[in-house]
């Protein structure tokens, strides 16, 4: 897709600034050491390749929390980052604690089952990080992130978030920079939630034509009617353009009632705040 090309960026600076970015956020808060959980995908992948160079492979522990129905592809693909990185690594399995809680509840659709786990591997990132004396690093990328694609609470929750920023094909061409493994680079997007679970079919489009799309109405600000003209349908555009007003609520904090003059969250987050 010609319109991609629009989406390149300079690996070279972006890992750059995102190594730097990385150091900076966890250090300055008196920590030196990142977590990460490591799904043997894309993201994951690089957002482990950025924190490794950010902090150095002895200060990363990357947490593999596979569930019974889990791939085993996905298990190998995120031993292939432990060993190309040289980071830390635990393997915690979520299978007795998430079977527990779906035990409580006779029916349940296969999205709440995959939601549990997201929540369950949060769980688990957040107390190593206690544990570590480490901040999580998030690896949800600017794609889904627009389009509300992820658990709340769940596979969006983090302390610091370098890929954040980051169309999933700039994930793919930073992936390619850092050398990661094929197999990894190949592979078709998955959250790995449930049995054959792919992002793109549960989408009901590509990636390619969700970055483009999301591109031009937020970074150019297009309006629908404009990306239509660029050649895509006037459902895909449309319904893309809803989904993203409609998950809003998922990338904010929690909205807080304002009662008094310095509210957290609306007043209470600048640097004037610390004395700076």
């Amino acid at each position: 897709m010609k319109l991609l090309e629009k989406l390149k960026i300079d690996c070279d600076f972006i890992s750059s600034y995102l190594v730097e970015f990385v150091r900076q956020e966890i250090t300055k808060t008196g920590l030196k050491r990142a977590v990460i959980g490591l799904s043997g995908g894309i993201d994951s992948t690089v957002s482990a390749y950025i924190a490794k160079e950010a902090l150095g492979k002895e200060n990363v522990y990357g947490i593999l929390m596979p569930y019974k129905l889990s791939s085993k592809d996905s298990i190998e693909d995120a031993l292939k980052v432990v060993k190309e990185t040289g980071i830390n690594h635990k393997i915690v399995e979520i299978t007795e604690p998430a079977d527990a809680y779906f035990s409580k509840f006779e029916e349940m659709d296969k999205v709440r089952r995959g939601n549990v786990l997201a929540r369950m591997r949060m769980i688990t990132l957040f107390d190593h990080s206690q544990l570590y004396q480490a901040l999580v690093v998030g690896t949800s990328n600017k794609t889904e992130l627009l389009l509300g694609y992820g658990t709340w609470y769940g596979d969006m929750a983090s302390s610091l978030n370098p890929i954040g920023d980051l169309y999933k094909n700039q994930i793919y061409q930073l992936a390619r920079f850092f050398n990661v493994p094929e197999s990894i680079i190949k592979k078709k997007p998955s959250a790995d939630l449930w049995v054959g679970q792919s992002d793109e079919e549960e989408l009901g489009f590509s990636y390619d034509e969700a970055d483009v799309i999301l591109y031009h109405l937020f970074d150019l600000h297009y309006s629908t009617e404009e990306v239509i003209k660029l050649g895509f349908k006037e459902e895909l555009v449309k319904g893309i353009f809803e989904r993203v007003k409609r998950n809003q609520f998922k990338r904010l904090p929690p909205i807080i009632a304002k009662i008094s003059k310095r509210t957290v969250n609306i007043d209470f987050r600048y640097l004037r705040d610390w004395g700076l």
